[in-house]
Formats: C-alpha cells, sequence, structure tokens
C-alpha cells in the first residue's frame, strides 16, 4: 500500500473514493489515506461481485453503487466530456491533484451505466497516468459484465475505458512535455 497525504481543495472535494482509509486532523485540512494498487481494487470489486450468483442481483449492485456516486457538477456536463460511443449520456470528468495523481469525475442517466462508471471510478481513480495505462482491466472479465451486457452497453463499456485512458495518455503527455 502506498500512504500518501491529500490536500482537499474546492475542486477536488471527491477527491478520496470510499474505499480509502480517512483519517482527518481538525488543524489541517488534509487527509491521511491509503491509496490501494489499481489490482487491489480489481480484486475488492470482484470479492464484491463475488457474493451475488443471481445476475438481478448484481445488476442492484451496480445500480446501489451509481447511487453512491458523487454527483457531477453540472458544468462539467458538456459535449466534451460526453463518451462517444454510449447509447446512454455518460459524462466523465479528469483532473489531476499537485502529486500527478489522476481523479475522475462520472455521471449518467442510465441506472446501470452510472453504476458500471461507479465501478470503473472506484478502480481507476486516485492512480498516475502510467499506472492506468498500464492496468489490465481484469475485473470486467471476471465479475462476468461484458457476458452479461447488451451489444451497446458492452460497446459503451468500451468506450468509456477508451476515455479513461485517453485522459491517461493527455495527462502523461503533458507532464512530459
Amino acid at each position: 500500500d502506498i500512504c500518501t497525504y491529500l490536500t482537499i481543495s474546492p475542486q477536488h472535494h471527491n477527491t478520496i473514493t470510499p474505499s480509502h482509509q480517512q483519517i482527518s486532523t481538525p488543524q489541517h485540512n488534509t487527509i491521511k489515506t491509503t491509496i490501494m494498487t489499481i489490482n487491489e481494487a480489481q480484486d475488492e470489486v470482484i470479492e464484491q461481485f463475488q457474493d451475488f450468483t443471481d445476475w438481478m442481483d448484481k445488476y442492484q449492485l451496480l445500480i446501489d453503487l451509481g447511487g453512491d456516486l458523487e454527483p457531477l457538477d453540472e458544468k462539467y456536463k458538456t459535449e466534451q466530456n460526453l463518451i462517444d460511443g454510449c447509447q446512454s449520456r455518460v459524462w466523465v470528468q479528469c483532473d489531476m491533484t499537485d502529486d500527478g495523481r489522476l481523479v475522475f469525475t462520472a455521471d449518467s442517466d442510465a441506472l446501470i451505466v452510472k453504476g458500471i462508471i461507479a465501478l470503473l471510478i472506484q478502480v481507476i481513480s486516485g492512480h498516475t497516468p502510467r499506472e492506468i495505462l498500464d492496468a489490465d482491466l481484469y475485473f470486467i472479465e471476471r465479475i462476468g459484465l461484458k457476458d452479461h451486457l447488451s451489444p451497446t452497453r458492452s460497446n459503451g463499456l468500451l468506450a468509456m475505458v477508451k476515455q479513461i485512458r485517453m485522459y491517461a495518455l493527455a495527462y502523461e503527455a503533458k507532464a512530459n512535455a
């Protein structure tokens, strides 16, 4: 585990995802957090889904995860943040923290799709562009998500992953320029 101190700024109020441990001190607006590796986060998602054998329960879990997702500020619901290739409307916003980690926020007008993007954020957000680009997102296959989505939702999932990787690539190129 990597131990990091993150300063919370108004524009990055949701830099820390629910899977992180938080200790706040009253004197400082700083939170100590243990950031899971991408693979640890994926394993946690796989474990969550293994609790259910029926796909109706898994869909409900996705809907619940989407419901827990912090709402995306309306100013980020722009054409630029809209994912191409999704049947539903999905917006993904990406920002880089001072320590070079990418923080993703997102929203969708469809409940299951919102749950899917919440899963991706749970696994990817808070990591460096290189970690994201090098990640093998095996959890998608292992929880059976691809097999249980309609072809249009499956294409949308691929488009979301592609957009997340494009953000990582752009931020990495910008950092190396």
